[in-house]
């Protein structure tokens, strides 16, 4: 039986970014039964200029590509070229997203077989630290005459191929390839076995760079299919490119379902601050209309009042004074209010946009000042932050639909204070510096309006 076709490929480009940047140079090599017998080298016309650092890295400038072809003119013979051939290439993903969008910009579908000689050579050699083209080259005595030169560079490729064949056992090499042929869509720098150890359950799972640098943490109702849906997007998405090329480890927490994971992945952001997390990052000095019983006037208060029994309302929750200044400004000039009145404007009697015919006399008495509150209110009604419903603290049990186990989440005024796996522990749980968090109190409000839909039962302490 012959051996599959194998296509060892190198490409130069203009950045890194696979949907913005563009190919500069290709060359290919295909092998079949350990034999070259065709070869694809071409300088490709990117469209735009190459920027000076990269052309000091590649030697490749704009003049050189000029009267050379667009990838669109030669996509489709390419495509024929290439055929159904594995794709062999130093750490493939990238030459292959900047492949795939560069066919899918010529309107052709391309999802080719990858074999990444990175990950192949990390398992052959895992006690060695580098695993670089450059070092490998090194460490195998293999001379190239250009670096970062597509064409020398899959040359090279193809010689370290047959190097490593030389070099190790027939039945290490053909565990090595086995295994990365079964887990070709796994960041280069990963552990394949991690992947087999997920659970196909609840929980939220972190992604660590180099020296455990916290990247990404997320949460799923399935950690397995998740996890394996981020490696199976970076050609599409240029953060998940530059965040697969970074991840060297997962570690993952199962909960007992999605209130657990959502609840924990909201605290580990604050925590760790994870790099490539932004909408659950810190939120300091966050912000709120507090408007007490009996007053006519609202306040601009701080997070405390969010978890403080004082009487009245809360409306909207703000990143800092200047947003909520300009909310409640909008929803003064949609409900002709008063600004003066409202606090974001000084002086006495009739105000400026009273004159104009924006507002509607509460400063002058046209309006009285009960009628105005309670408009006003009625205006902000949309903004309004739910109360705690309870006096004290409260229990949340959520049973597992695959363990049958229980966890129980203890919150207090919309604060998450942890969980535990019985409600004994969890009435134990106490942080006193615990402060009110926006992305939690979202996540409560929508579990707690009808707990009972998500399987969930209250103990109030």
């Amino acid at each position: 039986m012959s051996e599959p076709a194998l296509t060892f490929i190198d490409v130069e480009t203009t950045g890194t970014r696979a949907t913005r940047d563009r190919i500069t140079e290709i060359a290919a090599l295909k092998v079949v039964e350990g034999e070259i017998v065709d070869r694809w080298v071409s300088l490709i016309d990117p469209g735009t200029s190459i920027p000076p650092f990269i052309s000091k890295l590649t030697g490749i400038h704009d003049d050189m590509v000029a009267d050379a072809p667009r990838f669109e003119t030669i996509a489709e013979a390419f495509k024929t070229w290439l055929g159904e051939s594995c794709l062999v290439a130093h750490n493939a993903r990238f030459d292959a997203s900047f492949l795939r969008n560069a066919f899918k910009r010529a309107g052709l579908d391309y999802r080719p077989r990858l074999m990444c000689t990175l990950r192949i050579s990390r398992r052959l050699e895992p006690e060695q630290r580098q695993h670089n083209l450059k070092s490998l080259l090194a460490r195998f005595d293999i001379q190239t005459a250009r670096a970062h030169r597509a064409e020398d560079d899959a040359e090279a490729l193809w010689r370290l191929w047959q190097a490593w064949q030389q070099r190790f056992p027939a039945e290490q090499w053909q565990a090595a390839t086995g295994q990365e042929r079964e887990h070709r869509n796994l960041p280069a720098h990963l552990d394949s076995a991690l992947m087999s150890e997920l659970p196909p359950r609840p929980g939220v799972y972190l992604f660590y760079g180099h020296n455990r640098l916290p990247l990404y943490v997320g949460k799923s109702i399935n950690l397995k299919n998740r996890v394996k849906g981020h490696f199976q997007r970076d050609h599409q998405d240029d953060k998940a490119m530059r965040m697969l090329q970074q991840i060297q480890h997962i570690e993952w927490e199962e909960t007992a379902g999605d209130l657990g994971a959502q609840l924990r992945e909201a605290q580990l952001i604050k925590e760790l601050m994870p790099i490539m997390n932004r909408q659950l990052r810190r939120q300091g000095g966050l912000k709120t209309w507090f408007w007490p019983d009996g007053d006519h006037v609202p306040t601009l208060a701080g997070s405390a009042v969010l978890i403080s029994s004082a009487p009245g309302e809360r409306f909207g929750l703000f990143r800092h004074a200047r947003e909520a200044k300009q909310a409640l400004k909008t929803i003064i000039e949609e409900h002709k209010l008063c600004p003066q009145v409202l606090g974001l404007e000084k002086g006495k009697g009739r105000c400026f946009a009273n004159q104009l015919g924006k507002c509607a006399g509460a400063c002058c008495e046209k309006e009285s000042l009960e009628a105005h509150t309670q408009r006003a209110q009625a205006a902000l009604e949309r903004l309004k932050v739910s109360a705690w419903p309870w006096p004290n603290r409260i229990v949340i049990r959520e049973k597992s639909v695959h363990t049958r186990k229980s966890a129980y989440h203890t919150v207090d005024h919309w604060c998450y204070l942890g969980s535990a796996v019985s409600l004994a522990k969890a009435r134990r749980l106490d942080f006193e510096a615990v402060q009110f968090d926006v992305d939690t109190y979202r996540i409560l409000n929508r579990f707690l309006r009808s707990p009972e839909e998500h399987g969930l039962s209250i103990t109030p302490l």
